[in-house]
């Protein structure tokens, strides 16, 4: 009886780890398949990509009117800023990738 129980549970825990071993390789695949149809790109071109963004992000000037703000007072009778949020992003975004396509030779797609 004791050696059934052992045997039992040696199966139960190769099937355990068996079950985790295929769920990370379920999720590799998955990955994968969410990636075929992503175009490539170079680690060169990522690091360009990523300088291009942080210039940009370190340079760009932003302004209160750039912002959406709500004040509140608070029970101690301070002004408390309660709410910020960023409303200009098309010009950010613009920027962005200006600074992005001054980096590559864009091709047109056929």
């Amino acid at each position: 009886m004791s050696e059934n129980k052992e045997l039992l549970e040696a199966t139960v825990k190769g099937l355990q780890e068996k079950i985790g071993q295929l769920n990370i390789d379920l999720k590799a695949k998955q990955q994968e398949l969410e990636d075929v149809n992503k175009p490539e790109i170079t680690a060169v071109q990522m690091d360009a990509i990523n300088d291009a963004v942080n210039m940009v992000l370190e340079r760009f000037e932003f302004e209160c009117g750039m912002f959406e703000y709500e004040f509140n007072l608070s029970y101690d009778n301070k002004i408390e800023l309660s709410e910020l949020t960023f409303t200009d992003a098309y010009d950010l975004e613009e920027s962005i990738m200006r600074n992005i396509t001054n980096q590559f030779k864009v091709l047109k797609d056929d």
